[in-house]
């Protein structure tokens, strides 16, 4: 499908350089650029090279925090897991000369079908069954990742399965701190009961860690088919239900009021229709989890959403990037932390 738009300014790559590299790759030099205009952080591009179109994957402009987009790392995650797992694309070449287009970068193959942001087609917005078997198949592809052997796959020396809930919320604690621009007393009280209301250890398993509908790709034609899992810079090794807290933490209701409702990252009418408790009860039936520390969580994924629209206004108010769409994130950050308190307050998800 044509999603793609003209390269937003400030954004652009060096096509001479890019068109060299590839022609010793690929065999042909002449190509055509445009950007995926919809990521938050890591920047997409779609590469046209006569009739084929592939995905440019690179870090964004201003970066602060080069762990988080390691593409290295993410072309080797790519690589091993497309050949196991269906929804993964897969990544076809990686350079890690930044003189090529002033980054690392790496080209994977194009999948095409439907990603939802926001507006739902008229067929989903009319059918309370099929919204349901949407969601249905949204948790089942979810525990199916987790269902996955990673030391079988390859991946295990991906991450340190012991301590990684007290490292996430330290870790993601410190980003917040060291990208801070505005005072959120909620989100910071937040950060507290975190610390203090870490649960014992589930298990390890393959996590995605920004598990969303506009990271998915539907089948247009049959809705409750998954065809791509898109955006997996953030996969680790760690505890699945971290990764079930952050696609919570995304899930909004009605009671969070009409700006953050109409973020784009599900569809609407899901989050209307379908509560974040029932998300929790098809994941506990499909993987067979625990989920009684589910507010925990639910939480953490709230805050950790925060704090990565934090960092995202950081770049934003220190000029390293000129997108418009970040110049109100800092008002995100506020009602996110305010959401994070009510749920611990409140006792509920």
């Amino acid at each position: 499908m044509n999603d793609t738009k003209p390269i937003r300014q400030g954004e652009e790559l060096n096509a001479e350089n890019l068109a060299e590299f590839l022609r010793d790759k690929i065999g042909d030099g002449n190509i055509e650029i445009s950007q995926f205009p919809s990521g938050n952080s890591n920047l997409t591009y779609c590469i046209k090279i006569g009739a084929t179109e592939y995905v440019l994957r690179r870090p964004p402009f201003g970066n602060q925090v080069k762990s988080a987009h390691d593409m290295s790392r993410e072309f080797n995650v790519l690589e091993k897991l497309s050949k196991v797992y269906a929804p993964a694309p897969k990544p076809l070449i990686y350079c890690e000369d930044e003189n090529v287009i002033g980054s690392e970068f790496y080209l994977m193959e194009r999948r095409n079908g439907l990603i939802i942001r926001g507006k739902s087609p008229e067929i989903l917005e009319n059918s309370p069954e099929l919204q349901r078997k949407v969601c249905e198949s949204f948790i089942e592809n979810l525990a199916k990742l987790h269902s996955l052997d990673y030391k079988k796959i390859g991946l295990e020396n991906l991450g340190k399965p012991e301590g990684y809930a007290v490292r996430q919320v330290e870790g993601w604690a410190k980003r917040y701190f060291n990208a801070k621009t505005d005072e959120h007393l909620e989100l910071e009280k937040s950060i507290e009961w975190l610390n203090a209301n870490i649960p014992e250890s589930d298990g390890a398993t393959l996590v995605h860690n920004d598990y969303k509908f506009d990271n998915i790709m539907l089948n247009p034609n049959d809705l409750t088919e998954i065809i791509a899992v898109l955006d997996w810079e953030m996969t680790t090794i760690g505890e699945p239900l971290m990764d079930l807290g952050t696609s919570l933490g995304y899930w909004m209701s009605k009671q969070a009021g009409e700006q953050m409702l109409s973020m784009p990252f599900n569809p609407r009418v899901l989050m209307e229709n379908i509560s974040r408790r029932e998300l929790v009860e098809m994941y506990a039936e499909k993987s067979g989890r625990d989920i009684s520390d589910i507010l925990f969580y639910y939480v953490f994924g709230t805050f950790k959403i925060a704090v990565i629209a934090q960092q995202i206004y950081f770049r934003y108010a220190k000029g390293f990037t000129n997108d418009k769409r970040f110049a109100t994130f800092n008002h995100f950050v506020n009602a996110l932390g305010k959401i994070a308190l009510f749920a611990i307050e409140s006792g509920k998800i």
